[in-house]
């Protein structure tokens, strides 16, 4: 099928997809939405590789998996392109999130909207403190830890999102994993024990804050390298 700014073919199967690829197209996504808010209909891969941190030339080996070509001259017609990413991250379909953890970093998560502007609802929030079971956040009451795995169930819930310290978070994924859950988000600053049936993906912000800091060291470094070449 050919259409004004795109031509389409079957994707490739998903597991045949490069980890690497799949990791991309999250930051290929959030690009087009901002672009479906300007005017145009169609973006050129250099101009999709640029806002997204990316060479044309892999941005379009990775939307090539997809099945998705642009047309010379003319590029991607971003509905077309935007529909294809989010069916094949599985965005087409409602997620229901179990968050647990209501301290200060898992009431900010709460409150956050972009869950729900993605598709990811959060059906539930748990805490195991009594100051904190009982409380209201938004639209929830947060629950007793103990009545997770009942509410797994009861609220048809997809995902968890761990945001508890280190010491509670392994305790936490086992309740989640004994529920059923073979899917989640790791906010503590620890590595979890699954089995390979799950899947986690983990948020360390004070890891990130340390890469940050090994390149502004050795942009240091380099600045004093020139100065004292002069």
């Amino acid at each position: 099928m050919t259409t004004t700014g795109d031509r389409t073919s079957p994707p490739a199967a998903t597991h045949s997809i490069p980890t690497a690829t799949v990791q991309r197209l999250p930051e290929y996504l959030r690009a087009l939405h901002a672009l479906g808010d300007t005017d145009g209909d169609t973006i050129s891969s250099e101009a999709l590789a640029a806002v997204t941190g990316v060479s044309s030339a892999m941005l379009r080996k990775d939307l090539s998996y997809l099945g998705a070509a642009g047309v010379r001259g003319v590029g991607y017609e971003v509905s077309l392109l935007t529909n294809r990413i989010s069916t094949t991250l599985g965005l087409t379909r409602y997620y229901r999130v179990a968050l647990i953890g209501m301290g200060h970093l898992g009431q900010a998560l709460a409150r956050y909207p972009g869950f729900a502007s993605r598709g990811f609802h959060i059906a539930a929030i748990f805490d195991a403190s009594p100051d904190l079971i009982g409380s209201r956040h938004g639209n929830h009451i947060v629950r007793d830890i103990s009545e997770l795995s009942g509410a797994v169930g009861e609220e048809d819930i997809n995902i968890g999102v761990i945001a508890t310290p280190e010491t509670a978070a392994q305790q936490v994924a086992d309740l989640l994993i004994d529920a059923g859950i073979t899917s989640i988000l790791n906010f503590a600053p620890c590595v979890l024990t699954v089995p390979q049936s799950v899947v986690v993906r983990k948020v360390d912000l004070a890891v990130e804050l340390q890469l940050l800091s090994f390149h502004e060291h050795h942009k240091a470094l380099q600045r004093s390298e020139r100065d004292q070449q002069l």
